[in-house]
């Protein structure tokens, strides 16, 4: 009998101690997961978060992109803490923007380079152009100044000295086909091309057109040009661990192969 009491007792003894532990297991606590709020454009931006938003879940961040179609609610939104950051633009619209706004923002990254290009339906050859034909740019000042300068590339027009890419239209002292330059929101340029003779699209929204720009630009900006676009964020937050995980997963080998195979030279890599 006291056999069997003591190995009775030894059984619940051992129960106890196994129901203790597997409580101990279940009550332990999840891994915590960080939201990370990115505002982009569609494409290439959202698509490229979009390929590395499972490797960033593995590292405990629900990356939720949230596509955006302007170029001035971004920065707006990442200021106001609405996002914590956004990936859209290049360094000199960040640049002019947040002085002209007195917002405290930086970039973390260069990411990519989209070459602005000149497209046409009715033009085949720059050569070509009409006298008095209508010409749609960018109406913000930035890729303004940069369409103007990919015109007088194209010997279209002729810019002061000097002004470079940040060119206004005050700044042209030639134009020997009296081109009539409209300045139009950079998301609408592609649906102004039955309406002009030409008009100079940045590469996202070329792309969103179901434009190619290796094929259909009759003129495009070199590869060495300056106007990486970034993952722009709040100054001081660059050092937030999910800031620096998001940073590494842009600019891995992973989305290097992403942009080269997908793009095929439309977008190219900046890292």
């Amino acid at each position: 009998m006291k056999k069997n009491l003591l190995l009775s007792l030894t059984l619940l003894s051992l129960l106890l101690a196994f129901t203790g532990c597997s409580q101990q297991q279940s009550a332990a606590p999840a891994a915590k997961t960080t939201v990370l709020k990115v505002g982009a454009t569609a494409v290439p931006h959202a698509e490229i978060l979009a390929a590395i938003k499972p490797d960033l879940a593995k590292e405990g961040i629900d990356l939720q992109i949230v596509e955006m179609t302007d170029y001035v609610r971004p920065n707006l939104a990442v200021a106001d803490k609405e996002l914590d950051a956004n990936f859209f633009q290049h360094i000199p619209y960040l640049e002019k923007f947040s002085s002209e706004r007195k917002l405290a923002l930086t970039y973390t990254a260069k990411v990519h380079i989209e070459p602005m290009g000149i497209y046409s339906r009715s033009v085949k050859d720059l050569t070509q152009l009409s006298s008095g034909s209508k010409i749609a740019i960018p109406n913000d000042p930035t890729n303004g100044g940069r369409a103007l300068a990919l015109l007088a590339k194209a010997g279209i027009l002729t810019l002061k000295d000097g002004v470079g890419v940040h060119a206004t239209v005050q700044d042209i002292t030639a134009n020997p086909k009296q081109v009539k330059i409209v300045e139009l929101e950079a998301p609408q340029l592609p649906r102004s091309l039955d309406d002009v003779a030409l008009a100079v699209i940045n590469t996202n929204y070329a792309l969103e057109a179901k434009l190619v720009p290796t094929k259909d630009a009759l003129l495009l900006e070199q590869k060495d040009s300056p106007y990486a676009n970034i993952l722009a964020v709040r100054t001081g937050d660059e050092k937030r661990p999910e800031i620096q995980k998001l940073t590494a997963a842009l600019t891995s080998d992973k989305v290097r192969k992403f942009i080269e195979e997908k793009y095929q030279g439309a977008v190219v890599p900046a890292f």
